[in-house]
């Protein structure tokens, strides 16, 4: 049996899954999760900071995504002031700093494919 099966299911918070794996992936799974955390990694973010260093997310969707990061415990939101304008300032908990050095190892990987089978450009084509 692999490590990531050792019972018939695994469960977080009354959701079970079928393995760990699946787990993993509900939690940093889909197009921008683990990239929101990448960008979390070198510290606290305002949302407009967020928005400008992935241009190509929709605002609804990176709203979205956050919200499902912090309700999972791999972010946190705080907010400063009680009347607009206010601050709002997103950064990694303890939780989502334990997955960086997956999201470093992710990192490496896609550099290596590059390297070996792309190139690296400064824009869009």
């Amino acid at each position: 049996m692999k490590d990531e099966c050792k019972g018939d299911y695994v469960k977080l918070k009354d959701k079970v899954y079928p393995c760990s794996v699946s787990l993993t992936m509900d939690l940093v799974g889909g197009k921008w999760k683990a990239v929101i955390l990448y960008h979390l990694i070198d510290g606290k973010k305002r949302f407009s900071e967020l928005c400008r260093e992935m241009p190509t997310v929709t605002e609804m969707t990176l709203s979205l995504q956050l919200k499902q990061l912090e309700k999972d415990g791999l972010v946190s939101r705080r907010v400063f002031g009680k009347k607009p304008p206010i601050k709002v300032v997103y950064s990694l908990t303890g939780f989502g700093m334990s997955f960086i050095p997956v999201l470093e190892s992710i990192t490496k990987w896609g550099n290596q494919v590059v390297n070996e089978k792309g190139e690296f450009v400064n824009g869009p084509s």
